[in-house]
Formats: C-alpha cells, structure tokens, sequence
C-alpha cells in the first residue's frame, strides 16, 4: 500500500506539475496540495482510503534551475537598483533645473527692480534739470533783449549761469 500510494502521489504530481511553469509550481504550493489532495482521495477511495491531507514541504528543483534562478534574481535586483538609480538621478536633475530656473527668475525680478529704480531716480534728476534749464533759457531771451538793464551782484554767479558776460546791458550793484 505505502508503495502503491507513493507511486500514484509521484506520477499525479509529475503531471500536474508538468502544467506548469516553474515560477507557478513555486508559489502555487496550496492549489498543488488542494489538487493532489482530491486527486489521490479520487484514486484511493475504492482501497477503502480517505485522504484528508496532503501538503508538499518543500520544492527543490535541479541545481543548474537553481543556479538559473540565482542569476536572474540577482539580475532582477541589479535591474532594479539601476532603474532606481536612474530614477533618483532624473529627480536631482528636475529638482536642479527647477532651482535653476527660479534662481534666474529671482534675478531677473531684482535686476528688473534695480533698472526701475534707475529709470525712477533718472527721470526725477532729468525733468528736475530740464526744468532749471528751460528757465534759464526763457531767462536768457527775457532778459536777453538791448534795452534791458541787468542790475546784479559783481561776485555772483548768476552772471555766468545766465551766459550774459560781456554784455553791455550789466551794470555791476556797488555797494
């Protein structure tokens, strides 16, 4: 009988391993014992045997399998540490480009900032000047005229300021 049952295990667990690939065989374990299980309760029920479980400890397949499973998961890792890898280098290269681009923009709000600045105190200085010398101009042509009299301080400035040096129409002030 223990022959005749380990035989008929064997041979139902060769053809049902057969099915499938190795990967399957490896991780189906429990529907391998499910399966054998009904299968030699179906073949032994007319020996007056009922067999309640069934269960594989362990699967070991042929050294050059598992040397083959050895490289390949080891290959599987170093896939997937290189994917990692890739991946992490990509991120640094988004995060750096990203900083980047937000330090150039920072710049440029700044040197935007400063041109205006520039622009602001330019303007003031120029219309503030072009008001002074607009005066003088009208100034000159006001006073400019051969019947005007100009009575002025002889140390001041104003004579050479209104360009009337040497003008016969200034009479210095005594004092």
């Amino acid at each position: 009988f223990d022959y005749a049952a380990t035989t008929l295990a064997q041979t139902n667990l060769r053809n049902f391993i057969g099915d499938k690939t190795l990967d399957e065989t490896l991780t189906a374990r429990d529907t391998i014992n499910t399966s054998l299980r009904e299968i030699l309760d179906d073949a032994t029920n007319s020996w007056g045997v009922k067999v309640t479980k069934v269960e594989l400890q362990k699967i070991d397949p042929p050294q050059d399998i598992t040397d083959s499973m050895s490289k390949q998961m080891k290959a599987e890792r170093e896939k997937r540490a290189r994917i990692l890898e890739a991946e992490g280098f990509k991120e640094a290269e988004i995060l750096k480009a990203d900083g980047d681009a937000k330090a150039r923009l920072l710049r440029a709000e700044a040197e935007a900032k400063a041109i205006e600045k520039v622009a602001q105190a330019a303007e003031k200085n120029f219309t503030d000047r072009a008001e002074k010398l607009k005066r003088l101009e009208v100034s000159q042509v006001v006073l400019g005229g051969e019947n005007t009299k100009f009575i002025l301080p002889t140390n001041g400035e104003l004579v050479s300021v209104l360009n009337l040096d040497g003008k016969q129409n200034i009479v210095p002030l005594k004092k």
